[in-house]
């Protein structure tokens, strides 16, 4: 069954200080010295991400971790148009959200709901379901822990979680004046402020969080993490990022992935007239910063 959830709902999640917990538990990624990364779009390396069903197969590419190990993994996947699975489960829970194209993801005998680029869904482990493609579609997917796996339904389990959908639609944008996420004395060159919306975890406090992040159109500041594992990956538009002052600033298009350990200040802007939005699991708070 889907869960489409009204925004008067997700409101009141975010209110609370939680919404959509996709798992419990989640792990936090262990910190080490302060360091980053960053993998551009055009960078990555498309593998089959089920081999056993052959050219059949959506393509994967690892951003981060390594699926067919232990550890939490992110991920981009490939669907053609028209692609539809065979009712299958997972062994671990992920989370998804579509870059390009659209998804639907529902139990074998559901009406179509197509997912557009931003939406965000979860998968649990063990429950049977099918995942659709409309157009080219590419999406982000994010485990807890590995390794991921298909299997048969014959060997479904109900592991307690429920699925949530959430149609780009429906997300719920915060600016400066409703969180202390976004750091700002003054509005951007656009006159539009950063805004973010939190689709899992709980926010006020310092455990593992995703959330999206909308940086306007001329935007320019930084991303700050302090003392906590940050990744992201670009789901719209585009930015251009630079890991310090000492390298030349990339331009990173949807599917391009940054990263961090411990405190750093990732500085970035956007390019052209369009908006960027950016996916960021972090294992705490961090801020999204205005240049003055």
């Amino acid at each position: 069954m889907i869960y489409s959830l009204p925004k008067a709902f997700l409101l009141l999640a975010f209110a609370v200080g939680f919404f959509a917990a996709a798992s419990e538990g989640v792990a936090q990624e262990q910190a080490t010295k302060s360091t980053s990364d960053m993998v551009l779009a055009s960078e990555v390396e498309w593998t089959q991400l089920n081999p056993a069903r052959g050219d059949a197969s959506p393509q994967a590419a690892t951003l981060w971790g390594d699926r067919s190990g232990t550890q939490a993994t992110g991920f981009l996947v490939k669907f053609v148009d028209g692609f539809s699975s065979p009712p299958h489960i997972h062994n671990v829970t992920y989370r998804g959200v579509v870059i390009a194209g659209g998804v639907h993801n529902d139990d074998p005998a559901a009406e179509p709901m197509w997912m557009p680029a931003g939406s965000f869904w979860t998968q649990p482990a063990g429950e049977p379901h099918i995942t659709a493609a409309r157009g080219t579609t590419i999406a982000y997917i994010e485990i807890d822990k590995g390794p991921y796996l298909v299997m048969p339904t014959d060997e479904a389990f109900d592991n307690g979680e429920r699925p949530v959908n959430v149609d780009a639609s429906n997300m719920v944008w915060l600016g400066a004046a409703s969180t202390t996420w976004i750091q700002s004395s003054a509005e951007s060159a656009s006159g539009k402020e950063p805004q973010v919306a939190f689709l899992w975890g709980n926010p006020q406090s310092d455990q593992a969080n995703g959330t999206l992040v909308k940086l306007p159109a001329g935007f320019s500041g930084n991303i700050r993490s302090d003392n906590s594992n940050l990744r992201a990956v670009v789901i719209a538009g585009q930015a251009k990022y630079r890991i310090d002052d000492k390298t030349d600033r990339k331009t990173m298009t949807p599917g391009s992935y940054f990263s961090s350990r411990e405190k750093f200040l990732h500085q970035i802007s956007t390019t052209g007239e369009a908006e960027c939005i950016l996916y960021v699991r972090s294992g705490g708070k961090f801020d999204v910063i205005i240049n003055e």
